[in-house]
């Protein structure tokens, strides 16, 4: 294969090596954009891919393709689907706001390969044409939204949910572990009554059980698909039967209810659907923004700090400090957050670029919806895998911390009354004393009384 990353000249453009299976369209596009290095999704590749296997299959049933280039062609897909072509697909992120340019280049690497299949010979339009057959009742204005939805779709289903399941286990699994670890409670980061460790980690797995009830809702959404519309939303030069078949084939292929579009012109004109799923994806990085940041303040110290879990050690924390080691794993899902939080305006600026009849961002909007549920499966799955299932509590720190709050006198209101209450715990505060000490030595109340309230 070639490596197309390697072939630029000293102003950037990419220079066109002899052996590439696309042509010239591709090659001007690949030089009228010499725009950062950011490349096209390869999911989106090979979900653009998928369109174009079952297009030729769809069409040949329809009598619009012989059948020796449809198999071709969808030979040719199937390949570039496995992977096999990953090096031909060269252009940028920065392209035209419809993704024609990688439309073309796919079109143009399927062409070649097909023709080379049936001829031996890459390149070229003959006997199968880029435009003419493999793109055959299609345009960019309704492919690559379709792809977008179901590149989406396919990472949210097998890579993005998977991941939040581990990790709702993982901290469901804490919740019963440290179910009986009494510890002191936190509002506006100053001591409140006291809860159970298994309460507040029961909190962290329902936010993500949330999240992934949030996907599932946008899912009908994205589900459905504008291929059909053609150029505008009316379906010119597509047969009337050739989204309904293509879609259900796409549909039995990757096992999702993928289905066209209700109204094909709200379909390429907007783009509402992968701003809702970013929404979702948003909400998710703010669930583990929380997470993150609770567990990696639990765990600080480990003798300076709250200390109230311990997290696994998984590399030394400084160049000069011996002895010192960071929370890791929080500290990359709170980048990743930002970073997703931070797409999630790119797509949503990106969304309000809807211009009359078509979308004009989306490869950039492809690019960082992809990009955010790709980072958002990673960091659930290693936040699981080398943070949470590690965690233990320390219940020694847990139950001085108790012992030591002056939120305890909120279990004396019901007998003393709130301002013997808040009176007793002054006198605690200016003494240095604890609240059962206070109690104990002006014998405001009976021990046996004494340890019965404390104990909230």
């Amino acid at each position: 294969m070639t490596n197309f990353r390697d072939e630029k000249d000293s102003m950037g453009v990419v220079r066109v090596p002899e052996n590439a299976y696309y042509g010239a369209q591709t090659q001007r596009a690949v030089e009228n954009f010499p725009i950062g290095d950011l490349k096209m999704p390869l999911e989106l590749i090979r979900a653009l891919s998928l369109i174009k296997c079952f297009a030729a299959e769809v069409n040949q049933g329809l009598g619009l393709l012989e059948k020796g280039l449809s198999d071709a062609v969808a030979a040719a897909a199937r390949e570039i689907m496995e992977g096999k072509l990953d090096d031909e697909f060269v252009l940028g992120v920065f392209q035209t706001g419809s993704g024609t340019s990688t439309n073309m280049n796919l079109n143009e690497v399927i062409a070649s390969r097909a023709n080379e299949i049936l001829t031996g010979k890459k390149g070229g339009k003959f006997p199968v044409h880029p435009n003419d057959h493999v793109n055959l009742g299609q345009s960019s204005n309704d492919a690559v939204p379709s792809a977008i939805h179901i590149a989406a779709l396919v990472a949210v289903r097998n890579q993005l949910v998977p991941a939040l399941r581990r990790l709702h286990q993982a901290l469901s699994a804490k919740a019963a572990e440290f179910a009986d670890v009494r510890k002191i409670g936190r509002t506006h980061l100053q001591d409140a009554v006291p809860m159970t460790l298994g309460q507040e980690f029961s909190g962290y797995a329902r936010q993500v059980e949330l999240g992934i009830e949030r996907l599932a809702a946008v899912e009908p959404r994205l589900a459905e698909l504008a291929l059909g519309g053609t150029a505008v939303g009316t379906g010119v030069n597509a047969h009337p039967e050739f989204a309904a078949q293509t879609i259900a084939r796409i549909a039995r292929e990757t096992g999702i209810a993928f289905r066209r579009a209700a109204n094909p012109f709200e379909a390429q004109a907007g783009r509402d659907a992968a701003v809702e799923a970013s929404g979702a994806l948003k909400t998710i990085a703010v669930s583990l923004t929380k997470i993150a940041n609770d567990i990696r303040w639990l765990g600080s110290g480990p003798r300076c700090g709250l200390g109230e879990i311990l997290l696994p050690s998984l590399q030394p924390g400084s160049s000069i400090m011996p002895g010192k080691v960071n929370p890791v794993i929080p500290e990359a899902v709170l980048q990743v957050a930002a970073q997703v939080i931070g797409n999630d305006a790119t797509i949503t600026v990106s969304g309000q670029a809807g211009n009359f009849e078509l979308n004009v961002m989306l490869p950039v909007l492809a690019y960082n919806l992809l990009q955010s549920i790709g980072l958002l499966a990673a960091a659930a799955a290693v936040f699981a895998e080398k943070c949470v299932e590690g965690i233990s509590a320390s219940r020694e720190a847990c139950a001085a911390f108790i012992e030591r709050s002056l939120a305890l006198a909120t279990g004396l209101v019901p007998r003393i009354g709130y301002d013997r209450a808040a009176a007793v715990a002054k006198k605690a505060y200016d003494s240095g004393r604890t609240i059962r000490e206070v109690l104990t030595a002006e014998a405001i109340l009976p021990k046996e009384e004494i340890d019965r309230l404390l104990d909230i």
